[in-house]
């Protein structure tokens, strides 16, 4: 077995269990690092299809940014040993029909796909390029998209915040 077989197949692995250990735990700080496992494995994914820019930016925005918002967001309300109930029979019953029933249609629709080999070259990633784009405010830029989210976050997070002391 070749080796980046053998490294999809245990970031496959980490994915898989981490998600659903994700949602099965009833720690929410738990919750959230095994979230940030997910979210690195996936940057894994990303390197190994040789994607480094892309694969930063997961490790970045999402598995720095997004989980660490999260994490101080828990601490900051002070519910850091807050244990979930545990969840009715009828809302796991209903969960579990929709995963499969969601995972059964993606398989579906992934088998019936007729993937074909591209026969353009493969373009040429220029760094500065990249860089213009992430910072103009023109056409192709993402400058104002980014700044938006941010404080859509920020307002997210204080949202949170709030309600989660409004019940003390």
């Amino acid at each position: 077995m070749a080796l980046n077989v053998l490294m999809f197949y245990i970031l496959s692995a980490v994915i898989v269990i981490f998600s659903v250990l994700t949602i099965t735990s009833r720690r929410i700080l738990r919750a959230a690092f095994y979230l940030l496992c997910v979210l690195v494995a996936t940057a894994g994914f990303y390197f190994m299809v040789d994607y480094q820019f892309m694969a930063g930016v997961q490790l970045v925005l999402y598995a720095g940014g997004i989980v660490v918002l999260i994490i101080f967001s828990i601490l900051l309300t002070s519910h850091i040993s807050h244990k979930f109930a545990k969840p009715e029979a009828m809302r796991l019953v209903m969960g579990l029909i929709v995963g499969v029933s969601g995972f059964a249609l993606s398989t579906i629709a992934i088998l019936q796909f007729a993937f074909k080999e591209t026969e353009n070259a493969a373009i040429k990633v220029d760094m500065q390029a990249i860089g213009t784009q992430l910072l103009g405010t023109g056409k192709n830029g993402y400058a104002l998209p980014f700044e938006v989210i941010s404080v859509l976050l920020l307002a997210a997070m204080i949202g949170a915040i709030v309600v989660a002391k409004k019940g003390k």
